[in-house]
Order: structure tokens, then C-alpha cells, then sequence
């Protein structure tokens, strides 16, 4: 096995042109400096460098050795150097928009985790169920469902695998029945969302292979999903939501899935970036830190 130590000397080597000079660079004595380029021609099987008494210089086999060989320490001293960055402590300040429901329910108590974690770092949170503008509002960072339609976002994905499920609350369903297919939300009571200026009220649902798309009315509707949610918990109606909102009312028992059958809609988490410059040692620890959240807290649900 290549020596990491052998290739460092066989650089200084080639950098200083000198086999002494690299060993004085490293502080060794030439005849352990002789023995490491030794020791990594035999091992790569080839002659690295032609030397004499006067001169020394690499073979065509020692040029291209050397090219990868340089990449590939930069990567490692890079390597080191972000391990580094991340014992420091995060400083800064954190502008954050995200959904309402799942924001005051779940992200928020998470949020105050992290805070505590890295003192240093202050917060700036904007709940709202309306798309934030990255380039016009004073908002770093959004946490949203859905790739986002600008493509000059950085979408980096929390949990891509996120789906809707409909539900209803217990005492909704004693009262109305359960549906037992798409076309049956014809006669329920819908809870239907509104984002920006699009009603949400074409849910989808897949069976073997074939997606069916069907309109659902209702006397409620909100832009907020936290209000959404609650209606469901009341007893108002059947409300199609982001796993992620309801997953503590399932395990509860307060909503209970519906059409287990059928697959639902994607709707997948992303925190969402105007630029990549803006993904800061902060930032990906930030997101390091909620996606391991999610993923412990979905990985228990029913």
C-alpha cells in the first residue's frame, strides 16, 4: 500500500529538484527521504525519477504519477481543513423562512436544540405558508415543499422522500364514512389550501401504475397549513397534507390515514438558497442538522 508520507517526499522532491533540499524541507535525513521514493517505486512498479550525482528529474511514468498525486493531497489537506472549520464554533446571523404547520410544530423546537448547541449564532424566523422572495425579502434561507420552479435557486434536499396522506379525524369518519376510493371525496367535506394564489383543490392519487386526478370543494379553505390541520382535528373535514405536518396526530391517533391503497402526492422538503456562495459552514451544518432529525423522527412513523 502506498505510504501517504512517501508521496509527500516524492512532491518536495520534484518541487525543490533536489532530494537533500526536500529531505531538509521535511526535517529528515536524505538517506529515509532515498528509501520512501524507493520504497513507492516498488510499490507502483515503475521508475519515478532519474537520478545522478548532478541532477535528478522525473520520468515520463514519475509526470504522470505526480499529477494525481498532487490532486489528491490538496483533497485530503481540504479534507482537514473543513474538519477544522467545522470544531470552530458557528457564528452569525440565520435568516430563515418556513412553512407554518410543520415550522411551529416540529422545525421550531429543533431550531431552539441547534441555538443552544452553537450560542453564537442568532435567528431571524419568518413562519409563513407564502413563498418567500429570496432576492427581494430579508430571508437567507426558505425551508419549502416542491423543487422550486426557479431554476437559479440551490434546492438541497431534507427529505426528498416526503408524501402527502389524506386523513380525517376520528369523529369525521364516524359521522361521514370512510372513502374508499379517490372519487369518493365527491361527497366529503375537503379542507382545501391555498398557495399564493393557486387553490389547491385537484388531489391526486396513483393505483397500480395510473394516476386519477379528482376536484374536492368544501366550505373551508386557508392559506396556512397549521389552520388547515387544525380544522382536520376538529372534526371539520378530510384534509390532504404533508406527512411531515400530521405525523404526531397519526401516531397519536387524532387523524387517521385514509385510501392506504392508494400512493399520494410527492412533496418533498428542501432548504432553499438564492446562490451556492451563501452555503456558509453555518449553513451546511444547519442542514446537517435537520436532516438528521427528519430522518429519525419519520422513520418511526405507523
Amino acid at each position: 500500500m502506498v505510504r501517504l508520507e512517501d508521496v509527500q517526499i516524492l512532491l518536495q522532491t520534484a518541487q525543490l529538484g533536489s532530494l537533500s533540499a526536500a529531505a531538509r524541507a521535511l526535517d529528515i535525513s536524505p538517506a529515509v527521504a532515498s528509501a520512501a521514493l524507493k520504497r513507492l517505486e516498488q510499490e507502483l512498479g515503475c521508475r519515478l525519477l532519474v537520478r545522478s550525482t548532478r541532477s535528478l528529474r522525473l520520468t515520463a511514468d514519475g509526470e504522470r504519477y505526480l499529477a494525481h498525486a498532487t490532486v489528491a493531497l490538496e483533497a485530503l489537506q481540504a479534507g482537514a481543513q473543513a474538519l477544522a472549520a467545522g470544531r470552530e464554533a458557528l457564528q452569525g446571523l440565520l435568516s430563515l423562512s418556513m412553512p407554518s404547520d410543520i415550522g411551529r410544530q416540529r422545525l421550531r423546537p429543533w431550531l431552539d436544540e441547534f441555538l443552544a448547541e452553537h450560542p453564537a449564532v442568532r435567528l431571524q424566523l419568518h413562519i409563513s405558508d407564502r413563498l418567500a422572495d429570496l432576492y427581494r425579502m430579508p430571508v437567507d434561507l426558505a425551508l419549502r415543499y416542491g423543487v422550486p420552479e426557479d431554476s437559479s435557486l440551490v434546492a438541497l434536499p431534507l427529505l426528498p422522500d416526503n408524501r402527502r396522506v389524506l386523513c380525517a379525524a376520528p369523529d369525521y369518519l364516524a359521522r361521514h364514512g370512510h372513502p374508499l376510493k379517490p372519487e369518493d371525496l365527491s361527497a366529503h367535506a375537503c379542507l382545501r389550501f391555498v398557495l399564493g394564489d393557486a387553490l389547491h383543490e385537484r388531489w391526486r392519487f396513483g393505483h397500480q401504475g395510473e394516476w386519477v386526478s379528482v376536484a374536492v370543494d368544501g366550505r373551508l379553505k386557508s392559506d396556512d397549513g397549521e389552520i388547515v390541520r387544525r380544522w382536520a382535528l376538529a372534526g371539520l373535514g378530510i384534509a390532504y397534507k404533508s406527512r411531515l405536518d400530521v405525523m404526531d396526530d397519526l401516531r397519536a391517533g387524532t387523524l387517521q390515514a385514509l385510501l392506504p391503497a392508494y400512493q399520494t402526492e410527492r412533496a418533498p422538503l428542501y432548504l432553499v438558497c438564492p446562490h451556492r456562495m451563501m452555503l456558509s459552514p453555518l449553513v451546511v451544518r444547519l442542514r446537517e442538522f435537520l436532516q438528521q432529525r427528519l430522518q429519525h423522527h419519520v422513520a418511526a412513523l405507523p
